[in-house]
């Protein structure tokens, strides 16, 4: 008990001396956990919500549907209520096909079923707003009301009538919008399409009066719904259209085909970020942690405390950031899950294969980061480590020979980026981790979107599409803040690392700002072919996820954001390699001689 006090005591006291370190672990964790638990939650949380509605609206366990009316037609249906696996039904009900234009023009397909004043025992919509159909009145579904921008008391205009909306209702019947049509007329393949209900005279008149193609079907409830299959392949040879329970439930997830690879690909990019920018906060740490080990040893510590009370710190940062990972998943996952208002209910918690992904994932970022410079600290002998100063580098005459022809801070900024080759790694693979979000941003703001509207038109946007777009950006801020975060880094441990020998350089006739300069050279140097590489392995990466047909941006939006990320990077470093430069060359020489 002695040890894990004197442990906790020691994380505490070195987490007070460094709160800005322990604030970029907890931000880095955090989203890249959070985008990570988002990605793999997609599915379960969608059907959730599908089972949720299908519970609150009696939803059929299959819907039979046929793209011909008439008497045959009628009596086939029917018949389906009388096989010996259907408990309950409803219908058979008309479905109209026309469309529908609101008060501000907009237009769309809409599919209107006829359905009686009062529901039966199975598909029975749940009214949300307003009120259940009544003569002369229509409900829609709250996902197309949604896009329409439609509620209740409000007037819309199918197939040239005007009608009023009486009520908003949802149903698990059907797909979501825009899915709503099941078939087309003839028992074809259809548009995307709205849902709203009338009563049943006013959708036989709305059919008749229009000359407006109907299909008609009918909602089943089996004995046992999981063994809907079973009760598809006996009717397989059937001139009707079946859609189970299964088959809504999937398509729910249509919407989200692309929000998963987003957002699982989108964590692994945020914490390979997260894994250099805290490799960076450790590299810069490695002395003080060195002398810190060489104090423990001193006082008699063996190894195994003496890593305890180095990797705990990191370790116990990044499961606090794991947990409001998770947190911010759990109260934001049910927006992403559910792009339209189609489905009701609440998300359920994350499972715990989720939970366990996102702690690996936590532990990793502050496993990898940190093991090194901890293994470091436990082999270096006692003396040697409580006289530890800062690593200095080889001398390499041929360096000096070339650096003696260029200007001042390239030659300042060409000697740091050697002395630190794996701290100019990081910063290479940093920028281009940021670059290949950029390209995907811009890969997808390239690909043409067809609306909703009834010419294709951006009446109503593509549901679809405007969420991944919405998603992708978000995941590309968050790596760019991170990204940001991690520029400041390097900058700032290299300035500190090389306070010494910049000092030097100003005693020998070096400015201020040559030093500055120097100091923002070394990550531009690395950047730059960090920026280029990040092109062509954004592309690679998008055409793993892109259909075949994907469009690819402009060439020069390209050459845009690599270029502007070298610029953003020049912008970033100046400020803290500037307050790094403006140390007084006394202080920072008896700094690192005391």
């Amino acid at each position: 008990m002695g040890s894990i006090v004197l442990v906790v005591r020691l994380v505490l006291a070195d987490v007070r001396r460094h709160k800005v370190q322990a604030v970029m672990l907890l931000l880095a964790v955090t989203v890249a956990t959070a985008t990570l638990a988002l990605g793999l939650s997609l599915r379960g949380v969608s059907d959730a919500l599908y089972e949720q509605t299908r519970a609150a609206t009696a939803g059929p366990d299959v819907v039979a549907l046929s793209g011909d009316t008439g008497p045959a037609v009628t009596s086939a249906l029917t018949s389906l209520a009388n096989e010996p696996e259907v408990i309950a039904h409803h219908g058979p009900y008309r479905i109209v096909y026309a469309d529908l234009t609101t008060r501000d023009s907009t237009a769309s397909p809409v599919v209107v079923h006829g359905f009686a004043e009062r529901p039966g025992t199975v598909n029975r919509p749940l009214v949300t707003s307003g009120q259940w159909v009544r003569s002369g009145g229509t409900v829609l579904e709250r996902g197309f009301a949604t896009a329409l921008g439609v509620g209740v008391g409000d007037r819309v205009t199918i197939a040239g009538r005007s009608y009023p909306v009486v009520g908003i209702a949802v149903t698990a019947a059907t797909s979501i919008y825009p899915w709503a049509a099941q078939i087309g007329p003839g028992g074809g393949p259809s548009d995307y399409s709205g849902l709203a209900w009338m009563t049943r005279s006013d959708a036989r008149t709305l059919a008749s009066s229009h000359d407006l193609p109907v299909t008609s079907a009918m909602d089943l409830r089996l004995r046992d719904p999981e063994a809907t299959q079973a009760f598809l392949d006996a009717h397989h040879d059937s001139a009707m259209t079946f859609h189970s329970w299964q088959f809504n439930a999937n398509q729910d997830l249509v919407i989200l085909r692309d929000s998963q690879p987003i957002l699982v690909v989108g964590s692994w990019l945020l914490s390979f970020l997260a894994i250099t920018g805290v490799a960076a906060l450790a590299a810069g740490r490695a002395v003080e942690q060195t002398r810190r080990a060489g104090l423990l040893k001193a006082v008699g510590a063996a190894p195994g405390l003496i890593a305890a009370v180095l990797l705990t710190e990191y370790l116990a940062l990044a499961l606090v950031a794991d947990a409001l990972g998770l947190v911010i998943a759990r109260l934001t996952v049910p927006a992403i899950a559910s792009p339209t208002a189609s489905r009701i209910g609440d998300a359920v918690g994350l499972g715990g294969a989720i939970v366990a992904a996102a702690t690996v994932l936590a532990v990793a970022v502050a496993m990898l980061s940190t093991l090194r410079p901890t293994l470091w600290s436990m082999r270096t002998a006692t003396v040697t480590a409580l006289s530890a100063t800062a690593h200095q580098p080889r001398h390499r005459p041929w360096l000096t020979a070339l650096s003696a022809l260029l200007p001042t801070p390239l030659l300042l900024g060409l000697r740091l980026t050697a002395r630190r080759p794996g701290r100019a790694v990081l910063q290479a693979c940093s920028t281009a981790t940021t670059v290949i979000a950029i390209v995907a941003l811009l890969t997808l703001y390239a690909q043409p979107e067809r609306g909703y509207g009834l010419d294709g038109s951006s009446a109503l946007p593509n549901l679809r599409g405007e969420h991944d777009r919405r998603l992708m950006l978000a995941v590309t801020i968050l790596l760019i803040t991170l990204a940001v975060v991690n520029t400041i880094t390097f900058t700032w441990t290299t300035a500190m690392e090389a306070r010494a020998n910049m000092a030097v350089a100003r005693t020998l006739g070096a400015t201020p700002g040559q030093v500055s300069a120097g100091l923002s050279t070394a990550q531009l140097l690395p950047s730059l072919p960090g920026a280029i590489i990040g092109v062509p392995l954004g592309i690679g990466l998008l055409s793993l996820f892109a259909a075949r047909n994907a469009v690819e941006p402009p060439a020069f939006w390209l050459l845009g954001a690599a270029l502007a990320t070298v610029l953003a990077t020049a912008a970033l470093t100046a400020l803290p390699a500037r307050l790094a430069a403006r140390r007084p060359v006394a202080q920072a020489l008896s700094a690192e001689t005391a």
